[in-house]
């Protein structure tokens, strides 16, 4: 009985040095990279058609009309930028607070749209706008979202990484 009490707190402490320590950089320079990717594929997804990404944004019917086109224009570039700060790992833990905010209000978006019956595709990824009820994919979407929002809350926790500018700079 005794040894367990004393393995289980060696195993914990194994975890914690790994989470602290070598493993627990290159882990988050993967999910740095990772969460880079999904920001940069969304950002040019929509940046190539912004009347497109505006007209996702007023289907969801939460804006007023006049915030529609700033949000749906300014959006692409705001998710490109975190792409590029996330990529070179400049401001990580700020890049990834304002990424778990971004995330939290999508998935607010759309489990509004969700719960007022309204048929849409999301537009995360460029299209977006109404679409056949049959056609939805709200669940998933927000699954998907839950996802890329534990990405970004481990950098909230856990920002240094390999090959960061912070590193670098803090060196």
């Amino acid at each position: 009985m005794a040894s367990q009490q004393t393995a289980e707190p060696r195993a914990g402490s194994a975890l914690r040095r790994a989470v602290d320590g070598q493993a627990g950089e290159w882990f988050g320079l993967v999910v740095r990279i990772a969460l880079a990717l999904v920001w940069g594929w969304a950002g040019l997804a929509k940046i190539s058609d912004p009347a497109e990404a505006a007209q996702a944004v007023r289907a969801y019917e939460i804006l007023p009309e006049s915030l529609v086109k700033p949000v749906g224009y300014g959006l692409p570039f705001l998710e490109l930028a975190l792409a590029l700060l996330l990529l070179i790992g400049l401001g990580v833990r700020i890049d990834a607070v304002i990424s778990a905010v971004l995330l939290l209000t999508f998935i607010a978006g759309i489990s509004s749209a969700w719960a007022r019956g309204i048929s849409i595709d999301c537009g995360c990824f460029g299209g977006g706008g109404a679409v056949d009820s049959s056609k939805t994919e709200y669940l998933q979407e927000i699954l998907r979202d839950c996802g890329f929002l534990l990405l970004a809350a481990w950098l909230i926790f856990r920002p240094r990484t390999k090959f960061s500018a912070d590193a670098w700079l803090a060196a």
